[in-house]
């Protein structure tokens, strides 16, 4: 950690060294601003959080109520992903595979990216407790602080578990979902949190495994960066059947269908972490990035197959 902190001061004292783009016209500035809340993150929490409000409903619920929470939901992780880019604008400098970030290239000055995301943050927590519900709404305000304090100012560049722990973030939607339509946070709700829980290793470090020379040179101690090949990947294996094996304490609530998706998916799943495994072990390139493509296809089906259950006797 000590040997990379030095390069990540002298970046960000060369202020001049990140061209000030702040004099651009109105669309590239409106296409930093939204850069800024990461919609690609965004979108896959809705992919979550439609689907759970529809299982507490069995069935569609108001579609007034809908539009809130999904909303007043990518308002909030909108929010928190802005906080992460204000406070690692000084990593993301170095990362190669952040470097094009609003902040790092200076398209956005570090007080108006404040100010933006605390604007999101109060027009998040307006909506869901005017229009959704103050459980809801205090549930996305935890996801907030939890990604803000907990995982980018606590753990993110202290702890190798910090993907592990602070990823619980994003595992939030669904309680925010449930909470939507039923105003309480029920069983079902928590095993749909585990789930997300228990993909987020497997999902993240997959990613990381690739850009590990990204994360060393910002002296961010992603478990990829502090730990051999082969650990990784035995740890995205363990952590890949904890997923699966959560996925079918669903099916109580969910039905056959559901759990018969949950099955297929899960087994192509854990066929790709093994083939990840087999990979490193024989000393080939991981490509890793195939499991963390499949991960997200992972994610958004089963979340469909949560869906289409909610619609089933």
């Amino acid at each position: 950690m000590s040997s990379t902190a030095e390069p990540i001061r002298t970046i960000v004292a060369r202020g001049s060294e990140v061209p000030d783009r702040r004099s651009f016209g109105w669309a590239p500035r409106l296409r930093a601003y939204i850069a800024l809340t990461k919609p690609r993150i965004v979108e896959l929490l809705l992919v979550t959080t439609l689907p759970t409000m529809l299982l507490a409903q069995q069935g569609l619920p108001p579609p007034g109520l809908v539009i809130a929470t999904l909303v007043g939901g990518a308002l909030a992780a909108g929010s928190a992903n802005t906080f992460n880019c204000y406070l690692d604008r000084d990593i993301d400098r170095v990362m190669h595979r952040t470097a094009q970030r609003p902040l790092a290239r200076g398209d956005i000055s570090p007080t108006s990216a404040l100010l933006f995301g605390a604007v999101l943050a109060a027009t998040a927590t307006a909506l869901l407790g005017f229009r959704v519900n103050w459980m809801a709404a205090a549930l996305a305000d935890a996801a907030i602080a939890f990604y803000v304090f907990v995982y980018t100012l606590g753990l993110k560049r202290r702890s190798p578990s910090n993907i592990v722990i602070g990823g619980a973030a994003g595992c939030f939607p669904v309680l925010v979902g449930w909470a939507a339509v039923t105003g309480a946070v029920a069983l079902p709700a928590i095993v749909l949190f585990l789930i997300i829980f228990l993909w987020t290793p497997p999902h993240f470090w997959s990613l990381a495994m690739r850009f590990d020379s990204d994360y060393a040179s910002a002296g961010v101690p992603m478990l990829p960066v502090v730990a051999t090949p082969d650990v990784v990947a035995r740890r995205i294996l363990g952590y890949s059947y904890a997923m699966v094996a959560a996925t079918l304490l669903l099916v109580p609530y969910a039905g056959w269908v559901y759990g018969l998706a949950a099955a297929v998916l899960g087994a192509a799943f854990l066929v790709e972490a093994h083939l990840l495994r087999a990979r490193v072990r024989r000393g080939a390139e991981p490509s890793s990035l195939r499991l963390f493509h499949a991960s997200i296809n992972y994610l958004t089906l089963l979340f469909v197959a949560v869906a289409v259950s909610a619609f089933l006797p």
